[in-house]
C-alpha cells in the first residue's frame, strides 16, 4: 500500500527527494514517517507529518531535511539536504492510520510500510 522511491548514490554535500505513493485509503487521514535503517542498525525514526500538517524532525534531520505531503497525489516526500555519508541507510515510510494523539517517533505505531529505498551517501 506505500510505494517508496527516489533513492540512489549521491555525493556528500548533495541532495535527494525520496516519494512514498500511498492508496487514497492509507493517506487520506493517517499521518505519514521515514524511518531510516542504516548498515548493522536498528530501525530509527527521521521526520513525521501528521494529516493536518503538523512535523517533527529528530535532531539530525533538522534543518537539513523537509517532510511534506501532498494530499491529492496521495504522496509524502523526504527532501533531503546537505547529504553525509552517516546519512547513508534504507529509508522507509510509515503511515499511521490508527493514531490518537498526533504524530508520533514509534515505530510500533505505525501500521503500514514501504519497501524502502536504498540512500547511498558517498564521501
Amino acid at each position: 500500500q506505500l510505494q517508496a522511491s527516489g533513492g540512489g548514490l549521491v555525493q556528500a554535500g548533495g541532495s535527494l527527494r525520496l516519494s512514498c505513493a500511498a492508496s487514497e485509503r492509507t493517506f487520506s487521514s493517517s499521518n505519514m514517517a521515514w524511518f531510516r535503517q542504516g548498515p548493522g542498525k536498528e530501525r530509527e525514526f527521521v521526520a513525521a507529518i501528521s494529516w493536518r500538517g503538523s512535523i517533527d524532525y529528530v535532531d539530525f534531520a533538522r534543518g537539513r531535511f523537509i517532510i511534506s505531503r501532498d494530499n491529492a497525489k496521495n504522496t509524502v516526500y523526504l527532501q533531503m539536504n546537505s547529504l553525509k555519508p552517516e546519512d547513508t541507510a534504507v529509508y522507509f515510510c510509515a503511515a499511521d492510520v490508527n493514531w490518537r494523539f498526533g504524530v508520533t517517533r514509534d515505530r510500533r505505531d505505525y501500521d503500514y510500510w514501504g519497501q524502502g529505498t536504498l540512500v547511498t551517501v558517498s564521501s
